[in-house]
């Protein structure tokens, strides 16, 4: 590494990565920009990881090495990342995936021509053996990606280039994982622009592995965790005695009960007046995702009825004109059927 500090520092955990590893250390050698620094940070791995990352650090002198004597997941790794980072940026790439060879040029780009832009991420290419490959699609305009964040993660955490100030002390929190990529995100969100090229700059490789329950699970219970502190951007706190319904509302919970729809309702008449007050979300963006919601919920009750259907029709005039005609059609004959 030179005297210049570079403009980029690429931060990439590894744990038992020997498969993909050097497939992903090169996808990064080889962008097409290249002032950078690579700082693999080896996580105890067990297998060849720290010898295929000391032949590249033999032959590449922008790649920074940190060997770990202890495994503390990549969340720590991820932080500590942070920490030693020495360029203006951060890019993430995990240890299996595949950079573009374009895509910190281009990501690089949209930063240094929108200094309001704090984050920039992309589409990004699933892929893996025995499934053909995918492209998952994001949102461009951050006003839109800041409303998907209340259902979702909205930036693939591989795909992300940031500038390194926008992070004022904020790292991943263990407490979250496996969560802890939309915990991170759900932060920044609030504190800076996100921007998403409409471009696949990460392929994203899916292994071929059962997924337990019990991660299921901590995603669940995590990821419930994170949309908790969205809603505080409302002015709602765990508290709230309806917290459940504004968790079903965003969610488009489908089989709710007649008594636990109306709740709904009545949640996302909170939510638009707080957003009224508060201006945090962009108001027609949140109005059409509640909308969505509502209308995936009362096509799909637990019971449909017509005293649910009245009740759309007076209370929720909107919705019921946003519902099409053969959906309201199903939706007269299952009540009929009771």
């Amino acid at each position: 590494m030179s005297s210049q500090l570079p403009k980029i520092s690429v931060i990439m955990p590894v744990y038992n990565g020997e498969k993909y590893l050097s497939e992903a250390i090169e996808s990064v050698l080889n962008q097409t920009y290249n002032n950078f620094e690579l700082i693999i940070l080896n996580d105890k791995s067990t297998d060849s990881s720290k010898e295929i990352i000391q032949s590249y650090q033999a032959k590449d002198n922008r790649i920074v090495f940190v060997d770990k004597t202890e495994n503390v997941g990549p969340a720590t790794l991820r932080s500590e990342g942070f920490d030693v980072a020495k360029g203006e940026f951060i890019a993430l790439l995990d240890a299996d995936d595949i950079a573009m060879p374009s895509r910190f040029e281009k990501q690089i780009r949209i930063l240094n021509n929108n200094e309001n832009i704090g984050v920039c991420g992309s589409w990004f290419t699933t892929f893996g053996e025995k499934m053909p490959d995918k492209v998952i699609q994001h949102p461009e305009n951050h006003n839109q990606i800041k409303v998907n964040f209340l259902i979702d993660c909205t930036i693939g955490n591989s795909t992300a280039l940031f500038r390194k100030n926008v992070l004022d002390g904020i790292r991943y929190d263990k407490d979250f994982v496996p969560a802890e990529d939309y915990h991170l995100w759900s932060r920044l969100i609030t504190k800076t622009q996100f921007y998403i090229i409409q471009e696949s700059l990460v392929r994203y490789r899916i292994h071929d592995t059962n997924i337990s329950q019990t991660k299921i699970d901590n995603v669940k219970r995590s990821t419930k965790r994170v949309k908790i502190g969205l809603l505080k951007e409302f002015g709602i706190q765990e508290d709230n005695t309806q917290i459940e319904s504004f968790f079903n509302l965003i969610e488009g919970q489908k089989g709710l009960t007649f008594d636990a729809i109306k709740s709904v309702c009545e949640c996302e008449n909170t939510l638009l007046i707080q957003n009224k007050k508060l201006g945090n979300f962009d108001a027609v963006l949140l109005e059409k995702m509640l909308l969505k919601s509502l209308r995936r919920m009362v096509r799909k009750p637990q019971k449909q009825s017509f005293e649910l259907i009245r009740y759309i029709q007076k209370n929720k005039p909107q919705l019921y004109r946003s519902i099409p005609f053969f959906d309201k059609l199903m939706m007269y004959c299952k009540a009929v059927i009771g």
